[in-house]
């Protein structure tokens, strides 16, 4: 049985050994059951308010002393019902709060803004950020400068990005610097004719450009700007480059 489920519905540890044994024994007393879970009574005291509070604990008086009975674990359905409506009402405010940051956050756009990303994790930040950038835009299509080297790096920070381009509809122009490279769906390629397999991978997108090589260590990095004026200019040369390759 994997009670470490329980533990996504919010009960910590001290809830899970309570409630567990509450099943187990059936109505005890809270010394009983500080005994048989070898906690303090009066963290039993507050484990079981909590309980209560959450519908799986009840009591009833026998004699002079209070009994403690877990309630049926259909109960914990309602528990994860309501963990989910939590969860719903949690993603709406956060929609509408990231619609607000974004608001906020583009009234600093006058300034450059950059970023640096390390390792495949960095990499994969990166490319999410396109993704989820382009997304919304009426204008779903980036420009890429491909370098050999950091195409791989690329490759192996996120297998399944062309699969989720396409998905999202993302289209891309890219400028290979070296030899290699193919089309992948949604996407045009031309070549430059250098042979710089270590160049740097540009990518421009969307009011940024993110720039991604290797350190001294041979280890992806990737830094990105974010600013209109910088993307504008990119975008400029990219196009004209890209109508004098064939």
């Amino acid at each position: 049985m994997d009670i470490t489920i329980l533990k996504k519905l919010g009960l910590s540890d001290k809830e899970l050994t309570i409630y567990l044994k509450l099943l187990e024994s059936g109505p005890i007393s809270v010394r009983r059951l500080a005994e048989n879970t070898k906690l303090n009574r009066g963290i039993v005291y507050e484990v079981i308010k909590t309980l209560k509070e959450k519908g799986l604990v009840s009591y009833y008086n026998d004699a002079t002393k209070q009994k403690f009975v877990a309630e049926n674990p259909e109960q914990l359905r309602h528990l994860a019902d309501a963990e989910a409506d939590r969860i719903k009402t949690l993603q709406n405010d956060i929609s509408s709060l990231v619609l607000e940051l974004k608001s906020i956050r583009g009234q600093a756009d006058k300034q450059p803004v950059t970023k640096l990303y390390e390792e495949d994790a960095g990499i994969r930040t990166i490319l999410n950020d396109l993704l989820d950038t382009l997304k919304d835009k009426e204008e779903k299509e980036y420009y890429v400068y491909s370098a050999k080297d950091a195409s791989g790096d690329i490759g192996r920070a996120f297998p399944g990005f062309n699969t989720e381009r396409k998905k999202r509809n993302i289209y891309v122009k890219a400028i290979s610097l070296a030899e290699g490279g193919g089309t992948h769906g949604l996407d045009e390629r031309r070549w430059l004719g250098t042979n710089d397999r270590s160049a740097t991978f540009i990518i421009i997108y969307a009011g940024k450009c993110a720039f991604i090589s290797r350190d001294k260590q041979g280890a992806p990095v990737g830094v990105l700007i974010e600013n209109q004026m910088i993307y504008n200019t990119q975008k400029t040369i990219f196009l004209n480059l890209w109508r004098r390759l064939t």
